[in-house]
């Protein structure tokens, strides 16, 4: 889908939920281009008064944790707001996928967004230190980092860069294994010359090649019908996103090598954030934090039901040994090398929360 149809899209969308019948009673409608003058629309309903509409771009389905999360912090703005601000929350990747996301974000053809912090990576280098392979020990490890000083002063940082976008908060993204159509990945060996779907990330595409394997970058629309006709023969990703596009129909071995956990993070565009009044940005930061602990509530459900539910529709898992994981962890370490060079620091803080 191009960019001038992405665009359309979303003026219709905007249109739609405007004019929709049953949804309101306008008493004034006042439509004009907040970049001809620079303005928020304003309208006035039978009931409450909306000063201002926004779009939140969600590439997963409706049912989802992160889009529930993203439901939820726009429930509380309105809510907190009372009405003055409302939030459209466009799910299944309607507005585009990430990385014309985060182009849309920059220029306030959209407004927020949750997006997956790899992708993220290619336009802020900094931020891929946080989606190192083997980076984190478990979960509370990734926690201590994203909930504490060091995840704050990233998302901080998120702010002060080119991209034109505010950092809003941590979504939990879980952790990320191998999936495979026609043999299971037992050892390391076994990875050569496969060909895995990657994220749009360099780092990610790196990882894949230092494990022996054949990056290949893919819409992750397109990976069920990739793994299905043989244009892949695995992929990596975590359990809900393995069992919410039904990869696991077209690829029946999962190997739980936990090699990264890739946070997704909620972003808001920075033409917007510089709109709004400080009493209403502080709504929307504590909005955020507040959707994020909803959102991780329900990703440790939704982790555990939909590896349940694959394994129950004859998923073979595969869990290999310490030993064997060892080989994966020095294969990737120039990954590290890399990005010593100019974050040597950081990376060092975040592994000694390992340890606590």
């Amino acid at each position: 889908m191009n960019k001038i149809f992405r665009n359309v899209l979303l003026c219709l969308s905007i249109f739609s939920l405007l004019f929709a019948s049953g949804c309101r009673s306008f008493n004034k409608e006042v439509i004009e281009s907040e970049y001809e003058r620079d303005e928020f629309v304003v309208m006035e309903t039978a009931d409450s008064k909306v000063e201002m509409i926004f779009t939140y771009a969600e590439n997963q389905s409706d049912t989802y944790p992160t889009t529930q999360g993203a439901e939820k912090f726009a429930e509380l703005v309105k809510e907190r707001t009372n009405g003055r601000i409302e939030i459209v929350v466009k799910s299944e990747g309607d507005l585009g996928d990430e990385t014309s996301i985060i182009e849309q974000l920059s220029f306030g053809g959209v407004d927020f967004a949750r997006i997956s912090l790899a992708i993220l990576a290619e336009e802020i280098p900094k931020l891929g230190v946080f989606i190192l392979p083997f980076l984190y020990k478990n979960k509370e490890h990734e926690q201590r980092v994203l909930e504490g000083e060091i995840g704050q002063e990233a998302l901080d940082y998120i702010g002060t860069t080119r991209a034109n976008i505010v950092g809003l908060s941590w979504y939990d993204s879980g952790v990320r294994h191998f999936y495979t159509v026609k043999k299971p990945i037992k050892t390391i060996e076994d990875l050569k010359g496969m060909k895995i779907r990657v994220q749009d990330s360099e780092l990610m595409k790196s990882m894949v090649r230092s494990l022996g394997g054949i990056p290949v970058v893919m819409s992750y629309d397109e990976v069920y019908q990739g793994l299905q006709l043989g244009d892949i023969d695995g992929a990596e990703n975590n359990w809900p996103s393995y069992e919410s596009k039904k990869h696991f129909k077209v690829a029946k071995y999962m190997t739980e090598t936990g090699h990264s956990r890739i946070p997704d993070i909620q972003v808001c565009s920075k033409n917007v954030w510089n709109k709004l009044s400080s009493e209403d940005r502080e709504i929307i930061k504590e909005c955020a934090a507040e959707s994020a602990k909803f959102e991780k509530q329900l990703w440790k459900q939704r982790e555990r039901s939909s590896k349940e539910r694959t394994t129950r529709n004859g998923v073979e898992v595969v869990e290999i040994s310490e030993e064997e994981k060892e080989k994966f962890k020095e294969a990737v370490e120039p990954l590290y090398e890399q990005l010593r060079e100019d974050y040597k620091e950081l990376v060092d803080e975040i592994k000694a929360l390992g340890s606590e």
